[in-house]
């Protein structure tokens, strides 16, 4: 069934594209919403521009326009992703974070509801102008495809929203509490990102636009610290555990060792991947102990909270608690940047499988050397010596010292 869908969306595409060669002559399109919307953070703050996000026609499978999860779960390739994000639409106009001008409000609404929605929307759309061709890379957010400044929007069909998310959209709550009650009631991050974007949850004195890199992060980041209250009162796991994984070019090594949390990322471009033109290996790293972050991870910015939350679900799930090394490994077979979900999802991946056991760290380390050679083609060694976390767990413990 899902190849069917698959290669029914993709045939789709191609009969759209040849349909609408001459893109720049549209003026208006009736089209169905996955659902999605697009916070883009280019203008000067409190500036945005915000988008709604469509193919060019109607199509009940819509929803695989903007579906991650989906696409990870039944493995598409690169090339699909790209076909898909390429193919929609994002008819945009500007807003101020917190009071749209007047003439603007409808369209801020009608982007709330469209966030809402648990299925895709029927719209119909009028620009203001030509619709650009484009496709633009991101370490974080989807690639965007198409753009065009909008001039009239309406939503023609239902817009269904899941009780629980109405019940705390009108609530006086938290951004954060409304995020967790949603994230225990079996709401994606996804969908969480997405709905804390277009500014609905909160206090409502409070509530805002965001910027969706920015909401999408935010998410990670609010889901891991509020894992984490939990997982720092647990005991540590029993062995040394490693997990490893690869998606769409993107290889894990993940280190669990029987300690107090911390959590350290090394991102490692190898030459000819998508961040990565030149000739040299390109490397970045950023690190937690137990007491968390007080600033933003600027080096590897959004992969690495992506990457922390499965390894923080997988802690909950087992209730333990561990020091925990995150080795990523960016092939020149991820040759277009896809933004963080990818990191989620190859992490996702990675976890999911079960782990190699080893009964001290020296095994650990010398296993997660022959596994990344032989399965990645990448010798770690150098990345061993560099890390914060290792280094530290050489030193004695308060528990060890007195004992």
């Amino acid at each position: 069934m899902t190849e069917d869908i698959r290669f029914e969306v993709i045939k789709k595409i191609a009969d759209t594209r040849f349909r609408y060669r001459d893109i720049g002559k549209i003026s208006q399109i009736e089209a169905s919403s996955p659902p999605s919307v697009f916070i883009g953070s280019k203008l000067k703050y409190p500036l945005v521009n915000v988008g709604i996000l469509s193919p060019l026609e109607k199509d009940e499978d819509a929803w695989i326009y903007d579906k991650p999860e989906f696409w990870a779960k039944n493995n598409f390739g690169i090339r699909d992703v790209v076909s898909l994000r390429e193919s929609l639409l994002n008819s945009r106009f500007q807003s101020n974070v917190t009071s749209p001008r007047s003439g603007e409000k409808k369209f801020v609404e009608m982007a709330q509801e469209l966030a809402l929605a648990s299925k895709p929307v029927d719209v119909e759309i009028e620009f203001m102008g030509r619709v650009g061709p484009g496709f633009r890379r991101d370490r974080i957010v989807l690639p965007q495809g198409m753009n065009a400044p909008l001039k009239k929007a309406k939503i023609t069909g239902n817009v269904k929203i899941d009780s629980k998310l109405d019940k705390v959209m009108n609530d006086e709550i938290k951004a954060t509490d409304a995020i967790e009650f949603l994230y225990k009631n079996s709401f994606s991050e996804y969908t969480l990102s997405k709905v804390l974007s277009v500014g609905v949850l909160g206090m409502k004195k409070d509530r805002r636009l965001v910027p969706t890199r920015w909401s999408i992060t935010a998410t990670d980041d609010m889901l891991g610290k509020n894992l984490l209250k939990k997982i720092r009162t647990y005991k540590w796991i029993e062995n040394h555990e490693l997990f490893f994984g690869e998606f769409m070019g993107n290889c894990y090594l993940i280190m669990l060792f029987p300690n107090v949390f911390s959590y350290e990322l090394f991102e490692l471009y190898l030459p000819g991947s998508s961040w990565n033109p030149g000739k040299e290996i390109k490397a970045s790293t950023d690190m937690e102990d137990f007491y968390g972050r007080s600033s933003y991870a600027s080096s590897t910015a959004g992969g690495y909270y992506a990457s922390r939350l499965p390894v923080l679900e997988y802690l909950e799930k087992e209730q333990r608690q561990a020091s925990v090394l995150v080795i990523r490994i960016e092939l020149p077979t991820y040759w277009a940047a896809l933004g963080v979900w990818v990191c989620r999802e190859a992490t996702k991946k990675a976890m999911s499988t079960k782990s190699l056991q080893f009964q001290d760290k020296k095994e650990l380390i010398e296993s997660s050397k022959k596994v990344s050679m032989i399965k990645f083609g990448f010798d770690p060694a150098k990345i061993f010596k560099k890390s914060k976390l290792i280094a530290s767990l050489d030193q004695k413990s308060l528990t060890e010292f007195f004992s």
